[in-house]
């Protein structure tokens, strides 16, 4: 039954708060409960009555509702009986997470309601529950343990006509019926379940693609590990997976509904199996990172890869190059629940992080056997094999990023991840998870070949997403040859002194070129890029030379520099880049 009908039955004495845009959610039982967190006894689509003896002072209301919402009730009803008036920060906390609000007039008792609901939820599904309870039954003989998702998505196929796809929050598809769904469908379809998913909407969400509609339901982690369901969005809307379903679920019947949830939980199922087969991995990278991190001998570090060679290495060999990658995600600190620390940013980070690398099309066809990623504080940490270049020999002195302040050999050309690689097709679903108050930054180190680079190639990825950090956008990379370029020192130059200098050099440019269209920067970009050629820069710009001399004088007398001196070409140069 749905909400608006319970609104509509005066017997109820049901009087709207809030939520006149949810008034279409189905409601598939009933609770009664005045605890602060009554969390554990909710699975969803619950209708629950309370009767505010858990309100004592107005910060009560956003940590319940908060839990209510995250658990996935339908609305909830509060009596007036014990407070009169019904709060108004219970009001506001329920408007702030779309959950619908009802006041519950004194004389009616809780019992009528719940007898209400039970009595129609029980007559909707007696018709359907045998179907129900069949397809159940098949989907849990023939799930996880039996074939993987692909299994389970065929019966939806065979059964129901419906084509359906598990994708990962990136929008990389990790099981489908049929014909695979196109690399960037899947983006899109993730970056709007992500964008549904931060404001609060209740699933399914409804995706409307290129004349095609969509329904994306949450496949939420349920294992050892996972976050509960009353905890903040923003801690499992980047790594829970998807299930998009090619249909428009929005005038589905309950029974249907539940069959589709019923396939998310089994398909939660074999995601807690393969998160626990990182297990080992991440245990073993964690290991790795703290002898690093603690400054171990390189024979110690060495021979603890050597033992982990069986797990990382598969068909590598066992002295590969290295890479590690640093990831952090941040978020604002405008409420509460930020300010305090209460997100855990570090898992967060290394689930995506691992999510990022496991793509085939980010670090090959067999990476997921691979991927080593443990956490630190706020930081994701991978420990990338590759597969071992002939040249130089390993544990050549100096390779890579040395530790103990050697030189760092940049080495150009080697095979490995590039940091805009690794965000080329995730960019804008994670944008969109990431919404206005997240930021996403890593860093990549050059690869390096011993056990003795480790630690260098630790300082050089750290370093990089801190250069990755001072730019703007929701999702940032840098790699280790930006460390040895000017890029590393402009994003750390304080705007105002940004803005001064180039307000100094290219402001009478900018008036001269908007008053005469003179286009004294194009010319002053294209004569700068040409090493200061005249010949070459007069060809680039279909200019006669003694019509770029005069521009460039022209330049010079604006802004009382000299083009042909090193420092006014750096400052030029400079002020372009950072404007």
């Amino acid at each position: 039954m749905r909400l608006r009908a319970l609104l509509e039955t005066d017997a109820l004495g049901l009087r709207l708060l809030g939520g006149e845009d949810e008034l279409d959610r189905t409601v598939r039982g009933v609770m009664t409960t005045d605890l602060r967190d009554p969390s554990r006894y909710l699975s969803g689509g619950e209708l629950v009555l309370t009767g505010l003896a858990w309100h004592r002072d107005p910060e009560d209301s956003e940590p319940f509702v908060r839990i209510l919402a995250g658990a996935g009730v339908a609305g909830l009803a509060a009596g007036e009986a014990e407070l009169g008036d019904i709060p108004a920060d219970l009001v506001d906390a329920c408007r702030r997470h779309r959950l619908p609000l009802f006041a519950v007039h004194e004389t009616v008792a809780f019992a009528t309601i719940t007898e209400h609901v039970v009595r129609q939820v029980s007559g909707e599904r007696a018709g359907d529950l045998a179907a129900v309870v069949d397809r159940h039954r098949r989907l849990m003989t023939s799930g996880p343990a039996g074939g993987g998702p692909e299994v389970v998505l065929d019966l939806l196929t065979s059964d129901l006509d419906l084509r359906a796809w598990v994708l990962s929050p990136t929008g990389r598809q990790i099981a489908g019926a049929g014909a695979p769904l196109p690399a960037r469908l899947g983006a899109v379809l993730a970056g709007h379940h992500l964008a549904a998913t931060r404001t609060g909407r209740r699933a399914p969400h409804r995706a409307a693609v290129a004349g095609t509609t969509y329904s994306l339901f949450p496949i939420r982690n349920t294992g050892r590990g996972a976050v509960p369901a009353a905890r903040d969005v923003r801690e499992s809307v980047l790594s829970d997976w998807l299930l998009a379903v090619e249909a428009d679920a929005s005038d589905w019947p309950a029974a249907r509904l539940d069959l589709l949830q019923g396939v998310t939980q089994l398909i939660a199922v074999e995601r807690d199996r393969r998160d626990a087969a990182r297990t080992v991995r991440r245990r073993l990278a964690q290991e790795v990172l703290e002898l690093v991190q603690a400054g171990a001998a390189p024979a110690e570090i060495a021979a603890r890869l050597r033992v982990a060679a069986p797990v990382l290495l598969p068909g590598l060999g066992a002295a590969p190059q290295w890479q590690v990658v640093v990831a952090r995600v941040d978020w604002s600190t405008a409420d509460r629940a930020a300010a305090a620390g209460d997100i855990a940013s570090g898992p967060v980070a290394q689930a995506l992080l691992e999510e990022i690398l496991v793509d085939p099309a980010v670090s090959g066809p067999d990476s997921a056997d691979r991927i080593a990623v443990a956490h630190t504080g706020e930081e994701a940490i991978a420990l990338v094999p590759l597969p071992t270049d002939p040249a130089p020999e390993a544990g050549e002195p100096g390779d890579g990023p040395a530790a103990d302040g050697g030189d760092a050999e940049a080495l150009h050309g080697e095979p490995g991840l590039h940091a805009d690689a690794l965000l080329a097709s995730v960019r804008e679903p994670l944008s969109a998870g990431l919404a206005d108050d997240g930021r996403l930054t890593l860093g990549v180190s050059a690869a390096v070949h011993s056990a003795e680079g480790l630690r260098g190639a630790l300082e050089e990825a750290r370093h990089a997403r801190r250069v990755a950090a001072a730019r703007p956008g929701r999702v940032c990379a840098a790699g280790h040859h930006e460390l040895a370029s000017h890029v590393l020192l402009l994003p750390f130059v304080p705007d105002d002194v940004r803005r001064a200098f180039t307000a100094r050099l290219l402001d009478p440019l900018r008036d001269y070129d908007r008053r005469h269209r003179a286009e004294l920067i194009e010319t002053l970009e294209a004569f700068l890029d040409c090493d200061g050629s005249w010949t070459r820069c007069a060809a680039r710009l279909h200019l006669h030379v003694n019509t770029l001399r005069y521009r460039v004088g022209r330049i010079e007398q604006l802004t009382g520099r000299d083009l042909s001196r090193l420092e006014d070409k750096l400052d030029f140069f400079l002020a372009l880049r950072m404007s």
